[in-house]
């Protein structure tokens, strides 16, 4: 018998980015991540990350204010850092300096427990959009400790935060 064993990398999260600014000092901010978190859980396996998106924007919700995905490093050319976009949508739409690549300064892992990824620390590699990214308050995020070989070319996990962008110049 021949077991087969695999090695998980992290390429990086797909996400939208919701201004949250608006709640800030209100009772429902603290539990944002809870909701938006349980209503990934609540969802169909093949329920697409769009719809799940389209629920949390009832009419009074707050709007979309870019992407969350992974790049090539664009300093060495090699590996893979985390990019706030938000040069397609909101009041930046169309600025080309409306961006972020980031690089982990340090982490801590979650107070609420393993199950959550870690909250980190990023400074700016490059973009305006930010000097400083900070994760927070994460639900979720953990890879799964096995998966099968051959099933799928990709894992996802669901997960939910809020990011702090801080010292914008735009």
């Amino acid at each position: 018998m021949t077991a087969a064993y695999i090695r998980l990398r992290n390429v990086g999260a797909v996400a939208e980015l919701f201004d949250i600014g608006c709640l800030y000092n209100t009772p429902v901010f603290a539990d944002i991540p809870d909701f938006a978190y349980s209503l990934w859980e609540l969802a169909p396996p093949l329920l697409t990350p769009q719809s799940v998106i389209k629920l949390l924007q009832p009419a009074n919700t707050p709007d979309i204010l870019g992407q969350h995905y992974y790049v090539t490093n664009p300093v060495t050319g090699s590996g893979v850092n985390p990019k706030w976009d938000f040069t397609s949508q909101g009041a930046t739409k169309g600025n080309a300096n409306a961006y972020v690549v980031g690089a982990k300064v340090s982490s801590l892992s979650a107070p609420t427990g393993s199950h959550d990824i870690d909250w980190v620390q990023l400074k700016a590699l490059t973009g305006s959009l930010a000097t400083a990214v900070y994760r927070t308050d994460t639900r979720g995020g953990q890879p799964p400790a096995t998966c099968t070989p051959g099933v799928s070319a990709d894992v996802s996990v669901k997960y939910a935060a809020k990011y702090w962008l801080l010292g914008s110049s735009i």
